[in-house]
């Protein structure tokens, strides 16, 4: 079995670092993830048995190459893909024990997640895309559109709010997602290359927002990410390679 990417440095060198470390409280804890595609000898193996845990007020990037398995364990640790076998802990509750209508609950009330690929719907306008996750959560229209035009002023597109995800770039489409996600104010925010379709610049002040105005104590982000443009924010960062965590360092902001 790989050993678990779970350990705080070795070493304690004061006292502040000390009650870090018994205060830290988990968000998430996997055990022995694994998950395959294909069957036969076309079968690939995405996810090998990996073990992590990540504590609220961290910021940890996944790093590694194309192909490593990144984004099929983002999915797996935030309850939108099913694994062959192993564990996912979030506050305590096996996700994937859960009922689909509380998984469902799960996903709406405790994780924000962007992928690469948006998921926006292109009827709707730029505003209503990130309005979804309050109207699913029982605000009112109005309510809800107030508070996603907010958030579109942060990522820079409060002009771009009544127009339809087709007449945005692909960094502006990106830009939405991460503003739909963050609306919600959740406990567990993913990222899955956050920052590919964004210039320097506008790529480190979105992550920089999220870092800043989210995370928390009470909140944990976990970012997929080559971009070594943002690397000084992140608390840790966990290397992965062929679809297992082979190491961990710290990141800049340590």
């Amino acid at each position: 079995m790989t050993p678990a990417v779970t350990d705080a440095p070795a070493t304690v060198t004061n006292t502040a670092e000390a009650k870090t470390a018994r205060t830290k409280t988990t968000a998430i804890k996997a055990t022995g993830l694994t998950k395959s595609f294909g069957q036969g000898e076309a079968k690939t193996t995405a996810v090998k048995d990996v073990n992590l845990e990540m504590w609220f007020g961290e910021m940890v990037y996944i790093v590694g190459p194309s192909g490593s398995g990144k984004t099929t364990l983002l999915s797996l640790l935030s309850g939108v893909l099913r694994p062959d076998a192993g564990t996912v802990d979030v506050e305590g509750t096996d996700i994937w024990h859960l009922s689909e209508d509380k998984l469902a609950d799960f996903r709406l009330n405790k994780v924000g997640f962007v992928f690469q690929d948006y998921h926006l719907f292109p009827r709707l306008t730029t505003a209503e895309n990130v309005a979804i996750p309050l109207i699913l959560r029982r605000k009112s229209w109005n309510e809800a559109l107030v508070e996603a035009k907010k958030y579109l002023d942060i990522v820079g597109l409060a002009s771009r709010a009544d127009l339809p995800p087709v007449k945005l770039s692909g960094g502006e489409q990106q830009r939405v997602a991460i503003a739909r996600a963050i609306v919600g104010q959740p406990d567990i925010l993913i990222l899955d290359e956050p920052t590919a379709s964004l210039d320097g610049d506008t790529g480190h002040a979105i992550v920089s927002f999220v870092k800043k105005n989210i995370l928390n104590e009470k909140r944990c982000i976990l970012i997929v990410t080559h971009d070594s443009r943002i690397t000084e924010l992140a608390t840790r960062i966990l290397k992965m390679e062929d679809g297992r965590l082979t190491g961990w360092e710290k990141g800049g902001d340590q």
